[in-house]
């Protein structure tokens, strides 16, 4: 069964990744003249788009890579830029 839920409920909603990890919070959505184009995610103290970004304030996520809406926000892991461990490794060798 289709629930429904007002955009204005989704706003500062977790927003965690298939795979089970912390993407960000819900800051905005996007709408067109009748459908939602996606979602403007924040980088958290804590969250995936805080390590990866750095100084960022978030990411747009497209609608479509959106997998569910509840109580949390699920997105594919396709939204997630990426990112490795030795990117910290060389970004801290090249400020030394």
């Amino acid at each position: 069964m289709l629930k429904m839920k007002r955009i204005s409920e989704t706003y500062d909603m977790r927003v965690f990744t298939d795979t089970g990890e912390y993407f960000g919070d819900v800051e905005e959505s996007i709408v067109t003249t009748n459908k939602v184009f996606g979602w403007r995610v924040k980088a958290t103290k804590g969250s995936f788009l805080n390590k990866v970004l750095g100084s960022a304030k978030g990411v747009i996520v497209p609608h479509q890579l959106v997998k569910s809406i509840a109580d949390i926000m699920i997105i594919s892991k396709a939204a997630v830029p990426s990112y490795s461990p030795e990117d910290d490794e060389e970004a801290a060798a090249a400020e030394a």
